[in-house]
């Protein structure tokens, strides 16, 4: 049995899906610059990898959008939509997307279809290497450009909601504070004392009573929410 402190040591393994070789060869040279991330695998389609995912187990998938047959949007549903019976830890997995589109409606698009984050080709790498590992930290990984693009369409569609318009409970506030800053289920679980089951629920509840799909609209929402969110001052037993 690994202990947890090997565990701790092991590079994040990466597995790249991108239909164009030279951008492919680009990431692969700068994870080859960071001892903890470990490029697994790389596929030029989403049907190859969807497979490869379902193979290398990797416990970070970079997924570029516009890709000849399946775009990035139907890979990412097949990747979440693995039968549970299967060994396949894609739905496990945290997935981001990497690509050149600022569009608003791709962006929503992806993480309502259960994207982890949403980063732009043009950052800078040592910007991106500093979002992957942000992510396996089980943060929200947006590119900041997008920000105010996806506060923006959230409005447009919700309209300027306040958090006491919602009818949170207090404990649902304070797991979407915590969300707004990027944790994790399991980060959220341990800071409030929760079962990781219980954050879930805290979760879905919260995100049917702002009429929202994701956990990273939820955050990006709550970041830009007209009456923002205030620290909570007491916890339910």
């Amino acid at each position: 049995m690994k202990t947890i402190a090997t565990e701790q040591q092991q590079p994040t393994r990466v597995l790249l899906i991108d239909d164009h070789p030279l951008f492919r060869k680009g990431v692969a040279d700068l994870l080859a610059l960071e001892p903890s991330l470990c490029l697994v695998g790389e596929a030029a389609d989403g049907q190859e990898g969807v497979r490869l995912a379902a193979d290398l187990q990797p416990d970070l998938i970079l997924l570029d959008l516009n890709m000849k047959g399946w775009d990035g949007i139907e890979t990412l549903r097949q990747l979440r939509a693995a039968p549970a019976t299967d060994p396949v830890p894609s739905q496990d997995a945290r997935v981001l997307m990497l690509t050149v589109s600022d569009n608003e409606t791709d962006v929503v698009a992806a993480l309502r279809a259960g994207a982890d984050g949403y980063l732009l080709k043009d950052m800078e790498p040592e910007e991106i290497l500093e979002q992957l590992r942000e992510a396996m930290r089980g943060r929200l990984v947006i590119s900041p450009q997008l920000t105010d693009l996806l506060a923006r369409a959230l409005r447009s569609h919700h309209g300027p909601m306040g958090l006491d318009e919602a009818g949170l409970t207090q404990r649902e506030r304070e797991v979407l504070e915590l969300l707004a800053k990027g944790f994790s289920n399991k980060l959220i679980a341990r800071e409030l004392d929760l079962a990781i089951g219980t954050v879930k629920v805290h979760v879905k509840h919260l995100l049917k009573k702002l009429g929202l799909h994701s956990r990273v609209e939820a955050a990006v929402w709550c970041l830009n929410a007209r009456d923002g969110v205030r620290p909570a001052r007491e916890r339910p037993v």
